[in-house]
């Protein structure tokens, strides 16, 4: 069955804030989980969006959609929102698993030393 979500993505924030320097910050973007119905209300009238990614890195302008490694996929307002933040000029990575957000992120760090 694999590990959840929520493992992969603690072990994420757990590497990022052990390798990174403490001025580069990763936060969590609390949109998922469930809640009540009026608790979901309340949230949606405060500006909570379906779709924002995981995690966001400010300095970077970096996002991180945080998937199982196996059997994880995006929703379609999870794609809509990767469409739009691309436009906007950030970008944003789609992790499936620890692991492979952990390769995809070092591998976009290095391109962007390279530029």
């Amino acid at each position: 069955m694999g590990r959840s979500e929520h493992v992969e993505q603690r072990e994420f924030v757990r590497w990022f804030r052990q390798t990174q320097r403490r001025d580069t910050r990763i936060f969590a973007v609390p949109n998922g989980g469930h809640r009540s119905l009026a608790t979901a209300q309340r949230l949606k009238i405060e500006g909570v969006l379906a779709g924002v990614p995981d995690l966001y890195v400010p300095r970077w302008h970096l996002w991180i959609e945080m998937k199982k490694a196996t059997g994880g996929r995006l929703s379609s307002p999870q794609r809509d929102m990767i469409r739009h933040l691309e436009d906007c000029g950030d970008t944003v990575i789609v992790g499936y698993g620890c692991a492979d957000a952990i390769e995809k992120v070092e591998a976009w760090l290095e391109s962007k030393k390279e530029s």
